[in-house]
């Protein structure tokens, strides 16, 4: 009768480099998560930014300044192009404050990268698009509100105005002009609020 063989006291089943060699390496893996995050939020930030600054310029050169020529219907008398400038903020609110809505600008765009990565929001890939999209927003409307766009000649009071250019109508209301940058604006505050008050679910 043959004896058992003796049962190493090592795995069996593990190969070579099937796992970190060293608790180092597991924790240098566990803190990667936010070069993936930092990609996701650059991207989404950078495009939107792009998508919005492009087709400003795009309009603007194809319409001509506000007034200057009619609507472009894409469905009459509901969806179309048409140029325009706003001096304030939402729906036009403080009119002349340009500098003032800059430097919130700014100091909201500081606040949302020490959020998301200070804070490690950016561990919900929820979270990281939805500061993607207001961040693209955020730079989109600050260029104008520069004044990068301005050119001699223009009105005085467009040198802090935001260009817009998407119009919305239903019956007698037509939805103020708006923009790419307060679309996106818009979808990032959404998924916020979405998630903070009807979902807490990691992402």
């Amino acid at each position: 009768m043959t004896s058992p063989e003796p049962v190493s006291a090592a795995p069996m089943a593990l190969k070579e480099g099937s796992l970190p060699s060293s608790g180092n390496e597991l924790t240098a893996h566990a803190n990667n998560w936010w070069q993936s995050r930092l990609a996701v939020w650059l991207a989404i930030t950078i495009l939107g930014a792009i998508a919005d600054l492009w087709t400003k310029h795009a309009i603007f050169q194809w319409r001509g300044l506000p007034g200057e020529q009619p609507v472009w219907w894409i469905w009459e008398d509901y969806i179309g192009f048409q140029t325009a400038v706003n001096p304030g903020a939402l729906f036009g609110l403080g009119a002349g404050l340009g500098s003032v809505f800059a430097s919130l600008s700014i100091i909201a765009a500081i606040g949302i990268a020490v959020w998301l990565f200070g804070f490690q929001a950016a561990r919900s890939l929820w979270f990281t698009i939805a500061a993607g999209c207001i961040m693209a927003g955020i730079f989109g409307n600050l260029y104008d509100r520069l004044g990068i766009w301005n050119e001699p000649g223009y009105p005085a009071q467009w040198s802090s105005g935001v260009r817009d250019w998407i119009l919305l109508c239903y019956g007698q209301y037509t939805w103020p002009n708006f923009n790419i940058a307060d679309s996106l604006l818009v979808c990032g505050t959404a998924m916020l609020a979405w998630r903070s008050f009807v979902t807490r679910n990691d992402g």
